[in-house]
């Protein structure tokens, strides 16, 4: 998935000075109740709140505990957190005809948010409404037989998956065996939601939940509201006893762009928590312990890249592509990330199967010019795309750097906080050259950073695959692979990894940690960092007392 979003546009005046006083009346008035509000600050808004859509950290994290898939991911942190675990569903789902028929059983008496029943059906109108608004997840569910041709004529349809509402029965037929399957049946794309939901972006108006938390208000651009689901927990006990029940009634996000009013308010307790990683030179300060705030660092399975457009000059030649590859030093980067990225130069990153390190770019200035020298490109103007989220502005400033002094005439295009990779991933954006990209783990295999970044096809419409590029020998490969039974073949992954960056079609060069902030009232005992959903917002809690206090 997409990473965190960007720090880049400022909302209006009339906006902030809205935000300002609405955090300064107190939260519990702004919520409609005397109960202690968690009160959290986010540097930008996710690119949907709406289960079908979204594809960014901040999203995925939003939405985590709201919208339950049949499946879902322990909320735990680190490896154990990667365990697929039943949701909506009585268990993992039985798998038949040669692994390409799932049949699963919804839980009896769910409901949503609303009150309304949670059918089997739901499931079915979900993956068919997320083809419908030609969702970047649809292509994990393409492999869904009747899923390609329902994408294309949507009606009436996807016929591979049969339902029956009265028992509850949900059965999924494949084309072909696909080993990430239910991996990909855990991830939000495929929560069920109410068939009489819109076909269009509910941001403004999140469907009704299913998980422990429903989004009372959303508020595109200015921030969210949760409060408890009222139909998660009845006198008959919990529905899905796996999932936590939370801790916190009530919590209030709100959008602040600026990262210094963040921790200031951190500081001075009008915030509980700070999404993202507070500015580079008030780092120090809240590590020590500044206002009582609590820093939690936390590693990711991520890859940050510069993508090209390999169907576009001068990127279409090998030679350049290599030659930039050579070019852009990581160890610079590092420093760019004020150490909170770890250099690399694979598309695999540690911690993820297949990993094994290797480096087929070392830099080198004199090998880069050299290259450029014998591919001599006659095209030379080039824009560079990046976010305006510091240090992700900085990295694409610095590769702007890199590109001129290798004789290139380069733009540096900006883009604002919530619409960056929807705007790189759509083939209609003019100039789309190369630029800034990250992508974090969906799910704990090494398909999941081959398939979408590199073996997909690329439509006109939309793509993960920003530099379009198309090998159909590798391609063949990533789709072998990730069609052959478990355990995963790890060797075969890491020389997939080597044969695609010899083509260089990106130039990865780091893997991040990132930083949550807290302030004195929180109590991180039990706090959970999900590898794939990050906070996990049913361990936030208060200390016993603290929140009274406020």
């Amino acid at each position: 998935m997409w990473a965190r979003g960007i720090r880049g546009w400022l909302v209006g005046a009339a906006t902030s000075l809205a935000l300002c006083l609405w955090l300064g009346a107190g939260a519990a008035g702004a919520m409609g109740t005397t109960q202690p509000v968690f009160r959290a600050a986010w540097t930008s808004f996710p690119d949907y709140m709406d289960p079908q859509l979204s594809y960014t950290a901040e999203g995925w994290t939003a939405m985590y505990d709201t919208y339950i898939p049949l499946l879902t991911y322990r909320h735990a942190s680190g490896k154990a957190g990667s365990e697929v675990i039943p949701g909506l569903a009585k268990a993992l789902p039985r798998i038949s005809d040669g692994d390409r028929t799932y049949t699963l059983f919804l839980r009896r008496g769910l409901r949503y948010s609303d009150g309304g029943p949670v059918r089997a059906s739901d499931f079915r109108f979900a993956v068919e409404r997320m083809f419908r608004l030609n969702s970047g997840g649809s292509p994990f569910y393409a492999d869904i037989v009747g899923a390609r041709s329902f994408a294309k004529r949507q009606r009436p349809h996807i016929g591979g998956i049969v339902t029956d509402d009265r028992s509850g029965k949900i059965i999924i037929h494949l084309i072909r065996p696909r080993a990430t399957f239910t991996d990909e049946l855990a991830l939000p794309f495929a929560a069920p939601v109410p068939s009489t939901t819109p076909i269009r972006d509910q941001s403004w108006n999140p469907p009704p939940a299913t998980g422990p938390y429903v989004i009372a208000e959303s508020r595109p651009g200015q921030g969210w509201n949760y409060e408890r689901n009222p139909e998660w927990r009845r006198d008959d006990g919990p529905r899905m006893p796996q999932i936590p029940a939370g801790h916190v009634g009530h919590i209030q996000v709100t959008v602040m762009r600026s990262g210094e009013a963040q921790v200031n308010r951190l500081i001075d307790g009008r915030l509980d928590w700070l999404f993202d990683p507070p500015p580079t030179d008030r780092m120090t300060e809240l590590e020590a312990g500044a206002g009582g705030a609590q820093v939690r660092t936390e590693p990711t399975v991520s890859t940050y890249y510069f993508w090209m457009n390999t169907q576009r000059p001068p990127f279409d030649d090998l030679k350049v592509r290599q030659a930039i590859n050579y070019a852009v030093d990581p160890e610079v980067l590092h420093d760019i990330y004020e150490e909170q990225l770890a250099p690399t130069h694979q598309i695999l990153p540690p911690n993820m199967p297949g990993y094994r390190r290797f480096d087929l770019y070392p830099h080198s200035m004199a090998t880069a010019r050299r290259l450029i020298r014998e591919a001599d490109p006659s095209d030379r103007d080039i824009t560079v795309w990046t976010d305006g989220e510091s240090p992700n502005f900085e990295a694409g400033a610095y590769y702007q750097i890199v590109l001129r002094e290798l004789g290139f005439h380069v733009h540096l295009k900006i883009l604002g906080p919530d619409r960056y990779f929807e705007a790189i991933g759509n083939g209609r954006t003019p100039n789309l050259d190369t630029g800034f990209a990250d992508w974090f783990e969906d799910y704990p295999h090494p398909n999941d950073f081959f398939e979408p970044l590199l073996a997909t096809k690329p439509t006109p419409f939309y793509t993960n695959n920003f530099s379009r590029f198309v090998d159909p020998s590798l391609s063949r490969r990533v789709a072998d692979l990730e069609r052959g039974p478990r355990p995963i073949d790890e060797a075969a992954y890491a020389q997939l990894d080597r044969d695609y960056m010899k083509r260089a079609p990106i130039v990865p060069f780091g893997t991040r940690t990132l930083v949550a902030s807290f302030s004195k009232a929180v109590d991180l005992r039990g706090f959970v960092w999900n590898p794939t959903f990050e906070t996990d917002l049913t361990s936030l809690r208060f200390k016993h007392g603290a929140a009274a206090g406020k």
